[in-house]
């Protein structure tokens, strides 16, 4: 295909995550105003952040006072995933100048990783560069769109009208379609059932302990063959 077609061929794969990934930014928008960011402020952190667990976690830190050193780390330690992600897709970017390496880079969520990284997986003759632009222009689109929503809107949503479902929502919407064979259904089992155990650690860590421990699982599954 031609650049032009990955292009919309990312756009059109990132679709299906949008009716979570546009409330999600609409939680992130609201968030930030109830917290006492004037508008600009709460869509502009959307726009240079990009990343809603983060900007949850530090809203709600601000919200409490929190010193902004322990608001900083947090925001760093709930963003760790994000090392292993670049770490994935930095074989898949290794041709592309710097520049586009360091541009991209401000760009790889859980969303626009999972998406991409099972893409390149999938058909490896994908312009890598126009098709994960095509993922981004749709995700941070959506987000952003969630994001100005939130902020415009976000006092008018009815108190018990709860919309943090978009947030589970969106990674089963990223969990099932990665889940191809044996070891990524191990993978994802043993992840999930870690968090759930690891789920009282301080400072998110569970998070990326889970994530570690069902990586290593899957692996040792891919590698050995034990589950079957």
């Amino acid at each position: 295909m031609t650049e032009r077609a990955d292009f919309r061929s990312g756009v059109w794969d990132s679709l299906p995550t949008l009716p979570a990934n546009i409330p999600f930014g609409f939680v992130a928008g609201a968030a930030a105003v109830q917290a006492g960011f004037t508008d600009l402020q709460a869509v502009a952190m959307s726009a240079l952040v990009f990343g809603g667990a983060s900007q949850l976690a530090a809203i709600e830190l601000l919200n409490a006072n929190a010193p902004l050193a322990v608001v900083l780390l947090t925001a760093v330690v709930v963003n760790l995933r994000y090392v292993m992600y670049s770490a994935a897709l930095a074989p898949h970017f290794r041709r592309l100048a710097e520049r586009w390496r360091v541009a991209l880079s401000q760009f790889i969520v859980d969303t626009t990783f999972a998406i991409a990284v099972t893409e390149y997986e999938q058909a490896p003759e994908t312009d890598r560069r126009a098709y994960f632009l095509g993922v981004v222009a749709a995700i941070y689109g959506g987000w952003m769109a969630g994001t100005v929503a939130g902020v415009a809107l976000g006092d008018r949503v009815p108190e018990g009208l709860q919309l943090d479902f978009a947030i589970p929502l969106l990674f089963l919407a990223l969990l099932v379609p990665s889940i191809s064979d044996e070891p990524t259904a191990i993978a994802a089992a043993v992840g999930g059932f870690a968090a759930v155990v690891a789920v009282g650690l301080p400072m998110n860590l569970g998070l990326v302990a889970a994530a570690l421990v069902g990586v290593l699982a899957g692996s040792f599954v891919d590698a050995t063959g034990v589950a079957g």
